[in-house]
């Protein structure tokens, strides 16, 4: 049955299928081969993947986003990223890890941060001579850092189909997602220690913090989050709505979003929460189809033959979502292999929460990797680029992560610890 359902499940992605109805075809190939078939169930279960409360977390979200890119915020959180740190050398790749870091905790979209980045900071490197490939390889690697930091959207996705805590989850990723920060910092340095390129002059105690005022507002969101879900004040679903209506505001005070903006970005949230509200509700027929047949608990028998030892299984676990990760997007990925895999986890006794942040950043590397990577996509259609370019620039980014993907996996506390501290 696993071989049915992921080899079809395959063949129609690589055929073009759209990944919602690939699963949702799939699915029905295991149920008609186990004579259940019944459009009415497949309707129910249908309906039953988007009738989730912590989903409506997704949309604000993702809202905040799209504010923040039509309201003029990018543009002060960068500005004040160059006045702290564009006058040494390689100053303008530290401007985009800083400003990586301050956009993932304002949307917890990968590719929308990666394209308000992009947009404006990889024509700049160019106009400086910094190497196009890498500087777009550091962008696309910012970029991926807010799937990782709170809020994340793959986090929540993976919080409700796992049934794991989602303030846990966002919690656990702060530590991770700093680790990759300080990987890419030392990393660019390295790159970029005989650097000759143009730097801007010094800017001064006064000039910085102009910069800062201007910025101060934005900056001041993911504190507000952070603090709000570790101090239980509101909820993940209320701290998306908290965020949406925070950023309206900041952008309306800086006279920044216009009605014709306004119309935009509605339309734009609307049309990506579409598309994954529909791939959560196939998942959830394809969670049906996979329980029924019983996969996870014949897996869990098989690997109880291999190895008892939780260390090994997590290594072996992270190689095969790095090669999923490949061909996958991140949420569809979450969607199949978490109700499959969750049995395992719990017969090892391995804390799910880990276990999610592990698979979100592990899948978030799957982003900026070849052939599928959708953020790759991104960067390249902003520099102009052709993939195998940027995937060379972007190698040395990649080490890092995969450096500190598998610290984890042989030191678990270093998520854990921090993750109950803070939760």
């Amino acid at each position: 049955m696993l071989f049915l359902f992921l080899g079809s499940l395959f063949l129609f992605l690589f055929l073009g299928v759209p990944v919602a109805l690939s699963m949702l075809l799939s699915a029905s190939l295991m149920l008609f081969q186990m004579d259940m078939f019944d459009t009415q169930l497949i309707a129910e279960n249908f309906v039953m993947g988007t009738n989730n409360f912590p989903l409506m977390a997704i949309p604000f979200f993702m809202l905040t986003g799209e504010i923040m890119k039509h309201g003029g915020i990018s543009e002060r959180i960068i500005n004040f990223a160059m006045s702290m740190v564009g006058h040494i050398k390689g100053g303008l790749g530290y401007v985009v890890i800083i400003s990586g870091l301050i956009f993932a905790g304002l949307s917890g979209s990968a590719v929308a941060d990666t394209a308000a980045l992009g947009a404006i900071l990889i024509p700049m490197m160019a106009s400086k001579n910094y190497d196009i490939a890498r500087s777009t390889g550091l962008t696309c690697s910012a970029g991926i850092i807010s799937v990782v930091i709170p809020p994340s959207i793959p986090m929540i996705i993976y919080g409700i189909t796992a049934g794991a805590s989602i303030t846990r989850l966002f919690m656990g990723g702060t530590i991770p997602g700093l680790l990759m920060i300080i990987g890419l910092w030392l990393s660019w340095k390295f790159l970029y220690r005989n650097s000759n390129q143009h730097l801007d002059p010094k800017q001064s105690g006064k000039q910085r913090y102009e910069a800062f005022k201007k910025a101060f507002w934005p900056l001041l969101l993911p504190i507000i989050i952070i603090v709000g879900l570790r101090g239980g004040i509101f909820t993940p679903t209320e701290a998306g709505v908290v965020a949406a209506i925070y950023a309206t505001i900041v952008s309306v005070l800086y006279k920044t979003l216009t009605l014709n903006k306004i119309q935009e970005v509605f339309i734009n949230t609307i049309k990506t929460t579409a598309m994954v509200m529909f791939v959560a509700a196939a998942a959830m027929i394809s969670a049906f189809a996979i329980t029924v047949a019983q996969i996870p608990m014949e897996l869990v028998t098989f690997i109880q033959g291999i190895t008892d030892s939780s260390t090994t299984l997590m290594l072996v676990i992270m190689v095969f979502l790095l090669l999923v990760g490949c061909v996958m997007d991140l949420i569809p990925a979450v969607l199949i292999f978490v109700p499959v895999l969750l049995p395992l986890l719990r017969a090892y006794h391995i804390d799910i929460a880990y276990f999610g942040i592990m698979m979100v950043i592990n899948l978030s590397i799957g982003l900026i990797t070849p052939p599928v990577g959708t953020v790759l996509y991104v960067g390249s259609g902003i520099s102009k680029l052709g993939i195998g370019k940027i995937s060379r620039g972007i190698f040395p980014f990649l080490l890092v992560y995969f450096t500190i993907l598998f610290l984890m996996v042989f030191f678990p506390e270093i998520v854990i610890i921090p993750m109950n501290w803070l939760s």
